[in-house]
């Protein structure tokens, strides 16, 4: 810590104020673990069923990853990436995305002879400097699923798939699927043409970002949210008009794909989604009730030879958790509780305190959670930290017991009591909470 920030730091605290955290940047409370284990368990479960493997990449990666990948026309290279230089002198970024990270990965560690094609997931963090609302932050969570490595139609709609298996696991399950083709390459000159033709006779009325955007990448017009902006889309070429026949037939594959598996969609024009890297199918789901999507995403098969490799074809898609989180509270559907602590623990005296850490960890061992309060002195403060928790049984270790080898077992149902011999105490728990 330099003189300065030492100052400022002594200032700040003189003054009676708190730290806080940072605008955008919230805090994972113990009151939300239900639904951030759910998240956890449930992405480990449906991963495993659909034969993805787990992967985690970097927070910071080099800044030209993003800028190459994303595009530089996009509101988060332009707008929204953390970038700073490292006291060596590196230019890096906070990941403001998964994917870019993943097939970097794909191609630093040839991940293709682990598996063709690699199926993946990852969970983690993302930050974009965005304006802070309900379900959105500049530090938020996403879980992603990746098929790299085949073009297929059947790996877009398995990435659906999967992803609606997550999505219903967690009881959100009146979800409709956006969907959209962007056509490749070839078929997409022609209707950026179109688009720039119709966009350019409205120019007065579009934002500032999307007049600059107009010469340089008109697609970026469809994703812009400024009010203006969305007006003037809804009259725009449809793309769906544009597609060439290798294009079309896939698009034809995948809506018959999804329909086969009975999930509604929406065709949507003017999907392009935030990120340059997506040609042909692109998608994301939304829910009644809900003013934002709960994830989206798409075939990325430029990705890797933008990114300085050849042609790699490539399927994903991530889910916002914050947003998942707020959906769920906002549909009063609530999470996988966490299985409540059956036993407390509680100890009379200081050498019973001593004794009864190794006597928990014994329980603990075999698999049986316990809690305490051993904190507080009385072995009524105690017992109320047991009944606020919730626990079944009581286990009371006082001087007397140590000196017999034995402890007081207290069912908070009955209100019965006993005590048993030491020795048999994990057997006697079981044979309680069986």
């Amino acid at each position: 810590m330099t003189g300065k920030t030492k100052i400022a730091a002594k200032t700040f605290l003189k003054k009676g104020k708190l730290f806080q955290s940072i605008k955008g940047m919230a805090d994972i409370l113990p009151i939300d673990q239900d639904y951030w284990r759910s998240f956890w368990q449930t992405a480990f479960k449906v991963s495993s069923r659909h034969g993805f493997y787990f992967i985690e990449t970097p927070i910071l990666e080099p800044a030209s990853l993003f800028e190459a990948s994303i595009g530089a026309t996009t509101d988060i290279v332009e707008k929204q990436m953390y970038v700073f230089k490292t006291p060596g002198g590196d230019r890096v970024a906070l990941r403001p995305e998964g994917t870019a990270g993943v097939m970097r990965s794909y191609l630093q560690h040839r991940l293709s002879y682990f598996s063709l094609p690699l199926k993946v997931f990852y969970l983690g963090p993302m930050f974009r400097h965005e304006k802070p609302q309900a379900g959105r932050y500049r530090q938020f969570h996403q879980l992603g699923f990746e098929i790299i490595g085949d073009n297929s139609a059947f790996y877009d709609a398995e990435i659906i798939l999967a992803s609606l298996d997550f999505f219903r696991a967690l009881g959100l399950n009146d979800l409709i699927l956006k969907i959209n083709s962007l056509g490749c390459r070839v078929c997409r000159l022609a209707f950026r043409q179109e688009l720039k033709n119709y966009f350019s006779a409205y120019k007065k009325e579009l934002c500032p970002d999307c007049r600059r955007r107009l010469g340089r990448n008109p697609l970026r017009i469809l994703d812009c949210q400024e009010p203006s902006c969305r007006t003037l889309k809804s009259g725009s070429p449809n793309i769906l008009d544009y597609l060439c026949q290798n294009c079309n037939n896939h698009f034809k594959a995948v809506l018959e794909l999804i329909e086969d598996n009975g999930i509604k969609y929406e065709l949507d024009p003017h999907l392009v989604r935030g990120l340059d890297y997506y040609n042909r199918t692109v998608f994301e789901f939304v829910s009644s009730g809900l003013s934002f999507s709960l994830g989206g995403g798409g075939r990325y098969d430029y990705l890797a030879e933008i990114i300085g490799h050849r042609l790699v074809p490539a399927v994903g898609i991530s889910l916002g958790l914050e947003r998942i989180v707020e959906a769920l509270k906002i549909k009063n559907i609530s999470p996988i509780k966490r299985k409540r602590p059956l036993v407390f623990f509680a100890a009379i005296s200081e050498e019973a305190k001593k004794k009864s850490l190794g006597l928990m960890e014994k329980l603990r061992v075999a698999d049986i959670p316990v809690v305490e309060a051993l904190g507080r002195n009385s072995l009524k403060s105690q017992m109320k930290a047991a009944d606020k928790v919730k626990s079944s049984l009581v286990l009371i270790l006082g001087q007397k017991e140590i000196f017999e080898g034995s402890i007081i077992i207290k069912d908070l149902r009955t209100g019965a009591q006993e005590n048993i011999l030491l020795d048999k105490l994990v057997e006697e728990i079981k044979k309680r909470l069986s």
